[in-house]
């Protein structure tokens, strides 16, 4: 590939930035990161840029320090690589990366603000109630299964605040299974949100955002074999069958694609974003947004690309080059 001109003309290998792609990390999806990370350099490879892969750990300041010149592009997920903190220390020491602040990513992998801040804007999302393990401890689990009975009602969702990859996320249809699903989002985090439970058909929304444009990508419908997109669907081949692009009305595939774009704006986002929506009798609501999608070959972003006529590297490429370019 290396005389496939880029989106500038600029044929590959030629004046194209160095890349540092992080991943790896110590979050519950480190392997899942490493997955994304491999697939995302070998992708910029064979489009011509020089690749460095790196861990996030001690040694990832000073490799930074060594290559003043490059870009980094994390596909770390969860902790820190979502969280904010990371693209913190990245900005406080001058290095350009891919994608949304830390300021952005903070408040999008925190499902206790992002929801309310989204929902600010006029879009549908899930009633929510947010209870640290603190008021779970002292209050009881009955007065609290009392009160999301009298509330929501049952189905509800239970998440961890800050988790990705469905990570300690337990649909609970029992008001006697409320205190463990409590139990097993407060593994991840000392904050967890009760949700009521949308049902519908679920979709990923993919946005690609070069800063003076941005792409919605086709939605991608999710049929996860054992009716609920877990951990080991979303990362088991075969486990779950998905639909590009999803198998809905064209006005509602364009409302879902309006939604995710406004969630996008909305927490000021930037690079590749998944906005995750349920469908719900034909209206879309939102249900989370996702800084570091998964780039794996179960991801769900690679599927919109491909089905978008889209190549994965040309993509990054063109961010990479845009983020040197205006840095």
């Amino acid at each position: 590939m290396s005389d496939q001109p880029t989106a500038q003309g600029v044929p590959a290998g030629q004046g194209l930035p160095p890349v540092i792609v992080l991943s790896g990390g110590l979050s519950h999806e480190r392997d899942v990161s490493i997955r994304s990370g491999r697939r995302v350099a070998t992708a910029l490879q064979e489009f011509g840029h020089h690749v460095i892969e790196a861990d996030a750990n001690q040694n990832m300041i000073p490799l930074l320090t060594e290559h003043p010149g490059s870009v980094v592009l994390s596909m770390l997920h969860g902790g820190i690589g979502e969280n904010g903190a990371l693209r913190e220390v990245l900005q406080l020491l001058g290095t350009r990366f891919v994608g949304a602040s830390g300021t952005a990513a903070r408040l999008t992998f925190d499902k206790s603000i992002a929801t309310p801040l989204v929902a600010a804007r006029g879009i549908a999302t899930p009633r929510q109630a947010v209870l640290p393990a603190e008021i779970f401890r002292e209050l009881g689990a009955q007065g609290l299964v009392e009160a999301v009975a009298t509330s929501m009602g049952f189905p509800v969702m239970v998440k961890p605040t800050r988790s990705g990859s469905a990570l300690g996320c337990t649909k609970v249809d029992r008001p006697e299974d409320l205190p463990a699903a409590m139990v097993s989002a407060y593994a991840y985090g000392e904050d967890a949100v009760i949700e009521e439970f949308i049902e519908g058909i679920e979709v990923a929304v993919a946005v690609v955002d070069f800063g003076d444009e941005a792409r919605v990508l086709p939605a991608v419908e999710i049929r996860p074999e054992s009716g609920v997109y877990d951990y080991t669907a979303r990362y088991t081949a075969g486990a779950t069958r998905f639909v590009t692009p999803a198998e809905v009305p064209d006005e509602v595939a364009e409302a879902a694609a309006e939604l995710a774009l406004a969630a996008h704006r909305a927490l000021h986002l930037s690079g590749i974003t998944r906005m995750d929506i349920i469908i719900r009798e034909g209206e879309p609501v939102f249900i989370e947004g996702n800084v570091a999608p998964g780039m794996t070959e179960t991801s769900l972003v690679p599927l919109a690309m491909e089905a978008a006529g889209l190549d994965l590297g040309e993509v990054l490429s063109e961010l990479v080059v845009r983020t040197a370019r205006t840095a």
